[in-house]
């Protein structure tokens, strides 16, 4: 049989966006392969914290779209949680009120004004999806090759030379250079992992400058947060920006200053003023579809950019 039949699509890229947008793509009985320079659990995406929330994202007018479908899907998924990876979890967004967001926050099952006994200044309470990335992406690789499709392992250097009808373009970061796009640029986030010591709610507090408080009860341990650090291209953990990070989220929480380190963790969020969500002709007449630049919004508009994009690739 012919592998380059005319219903064949590439996506290049196997983090939250590729995958996610590939099932939808395999789903509505595309052959899709997925074409990735490094396994999902290596992707910028498998370290991320990951809570349901459009934050340093646009076009806002666009997101709020994205994020309520994507939230409907993730509310189904929560029914299994220890297949999908995602939970339902309470917790506030401090110094954070209706009036500052878009639209979209109106249409948030039970975001309310956090109470005094739930956060000490102004800020929201919610019950959101939050998502144990490394599950998550393990689940979307198996549905997708539930779906038929097939991921291989592929260093792309010229998207115009990815032999299909159909590529979509969901390389992240990585468009800076492929495209190339030189709106593209890394905001480095630095988290620390440890051992839970009892805290079941999430919380998000300010943020000033580079730094931003936050902490997300996953399986594995208690996630705490971290930097929002524009053109720094580095993979190294800082050990005092790390003390750091404890010694704010213990401000918020005393009980997480004596908790057992696991892990730390950096990642590069794919940044760009806005999504890149389009459509383009290649010379020879075949469809490129470019689905990046969602920053640390990733999972939030992941399933509403999918089934764009995949709209785009059909069209």
């Amino acid at each position: 049989m012919n592998s380059e039949r005319n219903d064949d699509v590439i996506v290049v890229g196997s983090g939250v966006i590729g995958l996610t947008t590939a099932v939808v793509l395999a789903e509505s009985g595309r052959r899709v392969r997925v074409w990735t320079r490094e396994p999902a659990e290596r992707t910028t995406s498998a370290v991320a914290g990951a809570l349901w929330w459009p934050y340093r994202i646009e076009p806002e007018v666009l997101v709020g779209e994205w994020a309520l479908q994507s939230l409907s899907v993730y509310e189904e998924l929560a029914a299994r949680p220890e297949d999908t990876g995602v939970r339902m979890v309470e917790g506030v967004h401090g110094e954070t009120v209706l009036d500052g967001l878009g639209a979209w926050a109106a249409r948030v099952p039970g975001l309310r004004a956090a109470t005094a006994g739930e956060y000490a200044g102004v800020g929201l309470w919610a019950r959101l999806p939050l998502i144990d990335m490394p599950v998550h992406l393990a689940w979307l690789r198996e549905r997708f090759v539930r779906a038929g499709g097939r991921v291989e392992e592929r260093y792309v250097t010229d998207l115009a030379e990815v032999p299909a009808p159909v590529v979509v373009n969901c390389t992240g970061l990585g468009a800076r250079e492929l495209v190339p796009d030189p709106r593209m640029w890394p905001v480095r986030g630095q988290l620390v992992v440890v051992e839970n010591p009892g805290v079941t709610t999430w919380l998000t507090s300010g943020d000033a400058d580079s730094k931003a408080t936050y902490y997300f009860p996953q399986p594995g341990g208690l996630i705490l947060g971290g930097t929002t650090e524009d053109d720094e291209w580095s993979l190294t953990p800082d050990p005092a920006v790390a003390e750091a990070i404890v010694r704010r989220c213990a401000a918020l929480r005393p009980e997480i200053a004596g908790a057992r380190i696991i892990d730390h963790r950096v990642g590069l969020r794919p940044a760009r003023e806005a999504v890149r969500l389009e459509r383009e002709l290649l010379p020879d007449g075949r469809v490129l579809v470019h689905n990046y630049g969602h920053g640390g919004a990733g999972v939030t508009v992941a399933w509403g950019c999918a089934r764009e994009a995949a709209e785009l690739a059909s069209r």
